[in-house]
């Protein structure tokens, strides 16, 4: 059973280190995501259709709103996985340029290998984060700026993508699909009905989830379930002994147990768990 050692959840986004020992679904975040292994065997993701391999000498790396997942293989021990989910408005507030981490061509390669610098920058964020105590707020986003920006300023072409017309995903899409992402994310939890959000885009059903998938690497509901987890992270955070009934009920789940798979299927930590091992340093 996966577990979560250690959450950071913050203005930056989310710090997770994490335990894992069975995949995830294909999902997506509105982060970037960048992802290290701290201990145990080496892993793999799937990022773009493409089984990437996670080890001492590598990194995999997500663009905010790409589809992805872990794919844990069967009888294979766990790993320890350090994972950010870094949102681009820290960022930006940092450095102007690094808006462009919100785009959904940040990352130009989904696997690199990570330099001796690097590879010190995470060890020493991950050693931090198996300490006792809290850590201070200005050394943690320091160590996971400056691991941040020795990946980008090697990985990413920031600076030229800042010259360009800045914008998330949404930009890069038909209108229609523009219109079904707005819809989409602006529907209360479980009255998502697709068949009402197809014709409000002028589409017909099938028509809509064909262009959805073309132009986004998406289904329609993966969209859906990124909002789910959203708010879900969000609620954790701000409710540290708030009942999970509530929250299932809010995000329009019949039954605690159905929001607790939902959840471990995305994350791989049950959220009672994530709610008990989270440091939150949100203002």
């Amino acid at each position: 059973m996966s577990n979560a050692y250690r959450i950071f959840h913050g203005g930056f986004g989310r710090i997770a280190l994490l335990d894992m020992d069975e995949p995830l679904v294909p999902h997506a975040h509105s982060e970037c995501h960048v992802l290290i292994k701290a201990t145990g065997q080496n892993t793999y993701f799937s990022v773009r259709g493409r089984r990437l391999p996670l080890t001492d000498d590598t990194a995999v790396l997500v663009n905010a709103w790409e589809p992805h997942y872990y794919d844990h293989q069967a009888g294979v021990s766990e790993s320890v996985i350090l994972a950010l989910y870094i949102e681009p408005r820290w960022l930006a507030a940092l450095q102007t340029d690094l808006s462009t981490s919100a785009r959904p061509d940040f990352f130009a390669q989904p696997c690199i290998e990570l330099t001796p610098h690097m590879r010190r920058q995470a060890d020493i964020l991950i050693g931090e984060m198996l300490g006792f105590g809290p850590m201070p707020r200005e050394k943690m986003e320091s160590l996971l700026f400056d691991l941040l920006i020795s990946i980008v300023e090697k990985h990413s072409d920031w600076h030229h993508l800042a010259r360009l017309k800045a914008g998330t995903a949404g930009d890069f899409y038909d209108v229609r699909i523009r219109r079904g992402i707005g819809l989409i994310l602006e529907s209360a939890p479980g009255e998502l009905d697709l068949d009402v959000i197809a014709r409000q885009c002028g589409l017909s059903r099938a028509h809509f989830f064909s262009l959805f998938k073309k132009t986004t690497g998406m289904t329609p509901q993966m969209l859906a379930n990124m909002g789910r987890m959203s708010s879900a992270f969000q609620w954790l955070a701000d409710n540290r002994q708030g009942s999970l009934g509530n929250l299932a009920q809010e995000l329009g789940f019949s039954e605690q147990g159905h929001f607790t798979r939902f959840f471990r299927r995305h994350i791989g930590a049950a959220p009672s768990q994530y709610q008990r091992v989270m440091d939150n340093y949100s203002p």
